[in-house]
């Protein structure tokens, strides 16, 4: 699953996720979600989360 729909992702889900600053390298990061902190159902650039670490990231792949 890509992480464009907020359905699919639950608290204590890991995913990977593209921090703002990876955004151009395509870095993704992998971790556990702590925090859905986008409200609307779907995100054409996947929903923003923060992982248990902190990191703020939308997510692009749910593992």
């Amino acid at each position: 699953m890509d992480g464009t729909r907020r359905s699919d992702i639950k608290i204590g889900t890991t995913v990977m996720i593209v921090q703002k600053q990876d955004q151009r390298s395509g870095k993704l990061t992998e971790g556990v979600v702590k925090r859905i902190l986008t409200n609307s159902p779907e995100h054409h650039h996947g929903i923003k989360v923060m992982l248990e670490s902190g990191i703020v990231g939308r997510v692009k792949e749910i593992r």
